[in-house]
């Protein structure tokens, strides 16, 4: 989806895949064996001769459904979207239809569970104006937990403030993920607005948060897919330098701890709050703008 997932293939995965990539009788497309192994080789940078990948045969097929049952997500989507894309251009060219599009369908929404963008992109309609408001329990609820956040020890109070967060993205209906790990580095969490996936990076520290923190964030959000955005709750603000020197036209918004007290002591809704940055951002490029100068 959206960022890298930790979805598992399933038999009816593999069922759909037998149809989208032709694997009946061990072929993989229209591949040779040599342009198999080419395609792997020069497009992905996978030898897929490799004897690991023979362990239930050695066909193009098995080869492959091998690699598929070993390899992480991320490696799987890379594969994926490749023989697509090969695929399509080979049908195209040949002027064939597709005979079980509603098997595309699905394959797309595989793509999309494995935490990537569907084949086609869903149209974009104007930007959605979002006015929700906090329900008055949930948000005296959620102030006090945030004031409690503040007696805590550090290390402790690191966890729970990203705790704080999925529970307030949660509240507000959205598809939120906690805190994950991908190679050499963390990721405090996730959640979608709008179709849209944003990447979380949550700090509570004595100190605001400077520019190299901000430039960290945002390169691990660039790291991942092109779609991604990133949200940076900082409970102690931003250096005026570091913002200044960060940039404008960056992929990330920022939040601090008075934009959260604020919206929850007026119960603005969290995808009102969030909507109305991400709007300001791009009229200015700014990544920051505090909420009581939106609202």
């Amino acid at each position: 989806m959206n960022i890298m997932s930790s979805y598992k293939l399933k038999r009816l995965d593999f069922d759909l895949l037998d149809y989208i990539l032709e694997m009946g009788g061990g072929y993989v497309l229209d591949f040779s064996n040599q342009t198999y192994s080419e395609f792997f080789n020069d497009e992905l940078q996978i030898n897929i001769d490799d004897e690991r990948y023979c362990d239930i045969g050695t066909s193009k097929g098995k080869r492959l459904r091998s690699f598929l049952k070993q390899s992480e997500p991320g490696d799987i989507l890379r594969v994926l979207n490749s023989l697509w894309d090969y695929r399509k251009t080979k049908r195209k060219r040949a002027g064939l239809e597709e005979e079980r599009p509603e098997l595309v369908s699905e394959f797309s929404d595989l793509l999309v569970r494995l935490g990537g963008k569907p084949l086609v992109p869903k149209e974009k309609g104007p930007q959605q104006q979002h006015d929700e408001t906090l329900d008055e329990n949930a948000a005296r609820e959620l102030l006090n937990s945030l004031m409690e956040l503040a007696a805590m020890e550090p290390h402790p109070r690191g966890f729970a403030f990203e705790s704080f967060l999925k529970k307030l993205f949660d509240i507000s209906g959205m598809s939120s993920r906690a805190s994950f790990r991908l190679v050499g580095e963390q990721i405090d969490g996730s959640f979608e607005l709008d179709g849209e996936t944003y990447l979380l990076e949550a700090k509570w520290t004595n100190l605001p948060v400077n520019a190299a923190d901000l430039r960290s964030f945002n390169a691990k959000v660039q790291d991942e897919a092109a779609w991604s955005r990133g949200l940076f709750v900082s409970n102690s603000g931003f250096t005026e330098e570091g913002l200044q020197a960060f940039g404008r036209g960056k992929s990330v918004v920022c939040m601090d701890g008075l934009d959260l007290s604020e919206m929850l002591i007026q119960k603005v809704g969290f995808k009102n709050v969030l909507s109305k940055k991400v709007r300001r951002a791009a009229e200015t490029g700014k990544p920051f703008v505090r909420l009581r100068d939106l609202l």
